[in-house]
């Protein structure tokens, strides 16, 4: 049994840190919200600082939504650093900036701790199922002491490199999961536009090289137009940023990218920010002034 401290208890966190109580750790829990009664109830003990998170656990995991409040959990007044001693792992499981994330890792190694980026993909849905891809960057030996707590939450697990490499690879992630929802998107479109089933057309397209897990469960989202989260278009909005931000200082052109982006930014002008981001086809669908499922104009 380990002593672990939780931050971050939103959609993704409570069946993630969930998962560590039901795995016999002692679990220390802090949010800015109120703790879940089921984390409670379950034996989490409830911390109001991530000072004194740092100061109970010898692995401290943060899951938080972006890069500013990673900072601000492990460096404002009242921050894990100032709880940390030597040997105690920082695990950053938030989706953020790479280049961000080795400036946190160089202050946190600077303490005689280790630090692991973790992002994971996999949405509310690999949360609760425990079976998220994890990427992970850092050094083996961190990696070693933290891969059973892995175990509990997620199925397809990898040490990829060094500190910022986990970032990366979950951003190379949202960049394939966007394009694939816009294509998904178009294709479903285009054949309910010309009078075909949508539906049966995805069906029949899972037998195929179109396969995909996107076509699998967005694709069902679009033609049943179930667009509750799931993972928040806002959220994919972020991620992209930090694709794009990135591609920009590499002086690196990533077209398809930016339009997925646009398509993004569509749907939250049109008040959906906080749609599933399956719900990018309705972007598409306001261009097209038809909507998937909608009867053919004659």
């Amino acid at each position: 049994m380990s002593k672990v401290g939780f931050i971050g208890l939103g959609i993704m966190g409570t069946p993630m840190a969930g998962h560590l109580l039901r795995g016999d750790h002692e679990l220390y829990v802090h949010d800015v919200k109120p703790i879940p009664a089921e984390l409670l109830d379950g034996g989490a003990h409830a911390i109001g600082s991530g000072r004194e998170v740092a100061e109970q656990a010898e692995i401290v995991i943060i899951m938080v939504p972006d890069t500013p409040h990673v900072a601000a959990v492990l460096f404002d007044e009242g921050g894990v650093a100032q709880g940390l001693s030597a040997g105690k792992i920082v695990v950053d499981m938030s989706s953020i900036s790479p280049i961000d994330t080795k400036a946190f890792a160089a202050r946190v190694n600077a303490l005689n701790c280790d630090y692991l980026d973790a992002p994971v993909s996999g949405g509310e849905v690999g949360a609760r199922a425990a079976s998220l891809t994890i990427m992970v960057g850092g050094t083996p030996e961190a990696f070693a002491r933290v891969k059973p707590l892995f175990d509990l939450m997620g199925k397809n697990i990898t040490l990829v490199g060094g500190n910022g490499d986990g970032q990366t690879t979950k951003v190379a992630n949202q960049i394939i999961v966007a394009l694939n929802i816009e294509a998904v998107a178009e294709a479903l479109l285009f054949a309910s536009r010309m009078g075909a089933d949508a539906g049966k057309v995805r069906e029949a397209l899972m037998g195929g090289f179109a396969a995909s897990r996107v076509l699998e469960v967005h694709g069902d989202r679009m033609v049943k137009r179930t667009f509750d989260p799931g993972f928040r278009i806002e959220l994919h909005q972020k991620d992209l940023n930090l694709a794009l931000a990135s591609a920009r200082q590499l002086g690196l052109s990533l077209p398809n990218t930016a339009t997925a982006q646009q398509l993004f930014s569509a749907c939250a002008a049109h008040g959906g920010k906080a749609w599933d981001h399956s719900a990018l086809v309705r972007a598409l669908e306001t261009l097209a002034n038809f909507q998937i499922g909608d009867a053919v104009p004659e």
